[in-house]
């Protein structure tokens, strides 16, 4: 396994790659790796030659009151874990050659951006899709590889890549979850045991509200009102938002018909958490 850190070095191993008609699979992250990563890892490995994996926490996707300076970093346990996954590649650039001085450049995602996880965190998309852009054009993936956790990320991507004609294919994996359902994520470190035990309720209203459909509630309005009840119960919580969507378009629906997405995030204490499911 080979680290590297400059943008334009990648880009020659990876084009050394494709010389040889090897197929490249990229899973992106922002390190503070859990078996959610792993998971990705193992589906790259799958279905392509070579497998790349960035670590770079992105400094345009956080808010100025957000936590990028206290975002869990530990490259060397990263780097063991991706060695032990049989990983041939980590990029890992700093923020100075990823953005140096006078950069001026962003991707607008639009209406996409803008609502559920948009609405309080109203530049992030934009920092997302960035970043992605220049590490797809950096890496030139065959295929890149997201969970399901961050739904309303990954169908922002797949709408860029059809948008700009990028040739990359993009694979969902399923969301990864901890014994209690609680959907794995980085910012779980941040949470205290009361508060972990507690986080299970949102898995739980999820699966709640995917029973209502199932037994044929048609009105989003019960089914949110439903989820909204169980999580008030447990008193640490603050909800941001609890939607019932499209799953392709992110729009809202007025009655529930076909495959629906059911997102939702909570703040518990000052950790952001969020989680979703399909019905």
């Amino acid at each position: 396994m080979k680290t590297v850190s400059s943008p334009e070095k990648m880009s020659a191993v990876c084009a050394g790659i494709k010389s040889n008609k090897q197929t490249i699979g990229f899973v992106p992250t922002m390190g503070a790796l859990h078996a959610g990563h792993l998971e990705l890892v193992r589906q790259a490995k799958k279905r392509c030659d070579r497998v790349v994996v960035s670590v770079f926490v992105n400094p345009t996707q956080f808010g100025p009151k957000e936590d990028l300076k206290k975002y869990p970093r530990n490259i060397k346990k990263d780097s063991a874990l991706l060695k032990k996954e049989g990983v041939d590649l980590i990029f890992l650039p700093s923020n100075k050659s990823m953005y140096p001085e006078g950069y001026k450049t962003f991707v607008e995602v639009g209406d996409l951006g803008k609502t559920m996880c948009g609405v309080s965190r109203p530049d992030h998309f934009k920092g997302v899709a960035t970043i992605v852009a220049k590490l797809f054009n950096i890496v030139k993936p065959d295929i890149a590889f997201f969970g399901a956790k961050d739904f309303q990320q990954q169908a922002i991507i797949r709408k860029m890549v059809q948008d700009l004609n990028m040739d990359i294919k993009i694979i969902t994996a399923p969301t990864v979850r901890e014994k209690d359902g609680l959907a794995m994520s980085s910012r779980n470190s941040y949470l205290s045991d009361k508060e972990i035990k507690a986080a299970s309720v949102l898995y739980r209203s999820l699966k709640m509200a995917k029973g209502l459909i199932k037994k044929g509630e048609r009105d989003p309005r019960t089914v949110i009102a439903r989820i909204r009840a169980m999580i008030m119960k447990e008193k640490l919580f603050k909800i941001d938002y609890v939607e019932v969507r499209d799953p392709d378009t992110l729009d809202k629906i007025k009655k529930i018909k076909g495959r629906t997405l059911i997102a939702l995030a909570a703040y518990i204490g000052k950790t952001r958490l969020i989680d979703n499911i399909t019905a």
